[in-house]
């Protein structure tokens, strides 16, 4: 061997040595130098044969992935496990048992190949492991290190993206010598001598850097068993895993699949020393997102033909209704209200920059046992974007966002909660009613901007919430009076109730020929749990929504704007006048849901054209529940105020006329009022007296009248 390729191979493996391990060292002894490194010969054959292997695995297999990745300037090659095993059993035993060297050799085996100048470090990611690799965060051990594994969790939170070093060249002031240090811990290392003699005080040539980054993976709540808490572990990412594209995948909330390493962290004690404990971490080989929205669902040509047939059906609203939750007896209108809220409206974003939403939030208030968390599981089910929480268990943080230390970059940072993790798909809130006011006001941004403004610690920012809401909560006394107004006795702020689109009363009322038929139908799925079958499969259905609403963006034809001109303004002209008050049987947010409702529905038909039928189907649904909620027995007419404000138009009258009374009152008596005579003058003007009393209990509660004195108010 010539004195030249000698002392280019000691360079050479000074740079990558300790970077490729052993693989590096078996590639040398081929070049005659296995006196010069002491390695035995028997490894010699087992390296270069993976290099071997491995290099005759992509011309066969991947060949044709490999060039059209380095045509498209990609960094790394995804290959599937399965398809490694077929070809070559042994290799694929050995990958999972010492991963970093094998990999190290399929990247080397890259290299071979005769590839542009510009592609080096060319990357191998490993995809479709064998399920003996998956193992749970709670199970990792210390018998794991340096072993192949997979582990599935929701990010919980993420670090910025920062450079890291791999390796730094030094030039010795004495001689001028270059000397490269690969940098493999966590601390920077500088060379300790030169070949000259001379100890430190290097001169930092250059630096070669890798973007970093660091998640936190915990283990998702459906995998752990009651009672437990859900473990956590560090993620490092590195290369073309912080990627524009891959980092869409990790933001906080995404449901992730990680293959990677497991390796041991030194922790640093205060004294600067090591700890004999060490700390975990997996080191990401690949990053696969489990989770989807509507949008990003692939459907397959096979799946479009299919989708497309169940369009052309005359019965097509039926069938899906049917699909939506076939387990639950009857509430046609809640299921056919569901799809539409699926299917949602089209957002609006107009050049003064205002935003009209396109998500339809839905309320459900009903008698215990009706069926609505099962209605809200399903629809969970069905989204693939969902969240789940209930009552209690959910804070006003818990819903929008907070902040919390952040363990990488040891400052503060921005954990998003269920209406923001949800955003591009469903959240369900169960026993909403549960909730405390203080956490309830929290959704009012939420549910209506659709944004979460968030101003804590020294973050001030706003987060997008795209989020289709779907709530239950029971009645105010925990069952509907059948003779009461229903509107009053949701136990819920008018503020918040306003922002639903629709509200539907479930009554649990005894019917002997519903119940029959309820019973029947319960009875028999108790008997033969598979008996009922949606008429179309929920993986298909998902899709069908899915398809809807990429594909299809409806627009108002003039048919169906009149339509909802017309029933607007009849609606409008309806209200009765209360004294000099007049009901508002519906408010412009009325207006705007049956726009979202008729577009929904032509999107059921895959259809860019809003017609009169959809307007129409749109319009029953809103009335629906507008007689069910906003009547006004007094009036006999539809008043929105008794949902949106709390008070009707008839309450709202006699408040005016009681008003009216304490004023003459205070002018003739003097600011303190008997009252006896507020009851007095109320019963000439025809108002019984448990009404007064109801209203200036109303008016002193609100700051209009205090009680000076048992008997007696004065105005403030």
């Amino acid at each position: 061997m010539t004195r030249w390729s000698i002392s280019y191979v000691i360079y050479y493996t000074s740079q990558k040595i300790k970077e490729y391990k052993g693989v590096l060292l078996q590639f040398f002894i081929e070049l005659d130098v296995s006196v010069f490194l002491g390695v035995k010969s028997v490894l010699k054959m087992e390296v270069t044969e993976q290099i071997k292997r491995f290099h005759q695995f992509f011309e066969d297999v991947y060949q044709g992935v490999l060039l059209e990745n380095v045509r498209t300037g990609a960094k790394s090659i995804v290959i599937d496990f399965t398809e490694l095993l077929k070809f070559d059993p042994e290799l694929g035993d050995i990958l999972l048992e010492q991963p970093e060297e094998v990999i190290k050799a399929a990247e080397l085996s890259i290299e071979q190949f005769d590839l542009p100048a510009e592609v080096k470090d060319f990357k191998l990611r490993l995809e479709n492991l064998p399920p003996s690799q998956k193992i749970m965060i709670r199970n990792i051990r210390s018998e794991h290190i340096g072993k192949l594994v997979v582990v599935e969790g929701i990010v919980r939170q993420k670090s910025d993206v920062r450079p890291q070093v791999t390796a730094a060249k030094f030039e010795c002031p004495s001689c001028g010598n270059i000397i490269s240090v690969l940098q493999l811990d966590s601390q920077f290392k500088e060379p300790s001598r030169c070949g000259c003699g001379r100890k430190g005080k290097f001169k930092l040539i250059n630096k070669e850097l890798i973007d970093a980054q660091g998640i936190v993976l915990e283990e998702s709540p459906e995998n752990i068993e009651g009672g437990e808490q859900p473990k956590r572990m560090n993620i490092f990412l590195k290369g073309d895993l912080v990627s524009p594209l891959s980092e869409r995948k990790s933001s906080p909330g995404s449901k992730i699949n990680i293959v990677g390493i497991i390796k041991e962290v030194p922790i640093i004690l205060k004294s600067g020393g090591k700890s004999t404990r060490f700390d975990l971490l997996i080191e990401a080989n690949s990053l696969t997102a489990m989770e989807e929205t509507f949008y990003e669902i692939d459907i397959s040509e096979k799946e479009e033909k299919q989708i497309k047939d169940i369009a052309k059906d005359k019965n097509v609203y039926k069938r899906i209704i049917n699909s939506i939750a076939p387990s639950i007896y009857g509430y046609e209108k809640i299921k056919e209200a569901l799809i539409l809220q699926l299917m949602g409206g089209v957002p609006k974003v107009r050049s003064d920059g205002a935003i009209s939403r396109g998500d339809m939030h839905v309320l459900l208030v009903g008698d215990p046992g009706a069926g609505k968390s099962q209605l809200l599981k399903r629809v969970g089910v069905i989204a693939p974007k969902g969240r789940y929480v209930t009552g209690r268990g959910v804070s006003g943080a818990g819903l929008t966002a907070s902040v919390v230390k952040d363990e990488f970059l040891k400052g503060w940072s921005l954990e998003a909660g269920a209406l923001v993790l949800a955003s591009n798909g469903i959240c369900a809130i169960d026993e909403m009613d549960k909730m405390s006011p203080e956490d309830r006001s929290a959704m009012h941004e939420a549910l209506e901007q659709q944004t979460v403004s968030i101003s804590k610690a020294n973050i001030q920012a706003t987060l997008l919430a795209r989020t289709t809401v779907l709530a239950a909560a029971n009645p105010k006394f925990g069952r509907f009076d059948p003779y009461g107004v229903i509107g009053e006795q949701i136990d819920l702020p008018p503020t918040l109730i306003n922002r639903f689109d629709l509200i539907f009363p479930i009554k649990d009322l005894p019917d002997k020929e519903k119940d029959t038929m309820m019973a029947s139908h319960i009875l028999s799925l108790h008997q033969e749990p598979d008996k009922i079958v949606p008429e179309i499969p929920t993986k298909l259905l998902k899709k069908y929504i899915a398809y809807a609403k990429q594909r299809f963006k409806p627009k108002l034809t003039t048919a169906a704007m009149e339509e909802i001109r017309e029933y607007y303004l009849r609606m409008r002209a309806s209200g009765s006048t209360e004294g000099s008050v007049k009901t508002i049987p519906i408010s412009p947010r009325q207006l705007e849901a049956l726009v979202r409702l008729a577009e929904a529905s032509a999107k059921v038909r895959l259809s860019n054209r809003v017609t009169k039928r959809d307007a129409v189907r749109g319009i029953e649904q809103l009335e629906y529940c507008l007689m069910q909620v906003g009547f006004d027995k007094e009036t006999g007419k539809i008043d929105i105020d008794r949902i949106t404000t709390g008070i009707t138009a008839s309450q709202r009258n006699v408040i005016i006329i009681i008003k009216d009374i304490i004023n003459d009152l205070e002018k003739t008596i003097g600011k303190t009022i008997p009252i006896e005579d507020v009851v007095k003058e109320a019963k000439e003007q025809k108002i019984e007296e448990d009404k007064v009393e109801e209203v200036i209990e109303r008016l002193r509660r609100s700051g209009d009248v205090f009680e000076p004195r048992r008997g007696f108010i004065s105005r403030l």
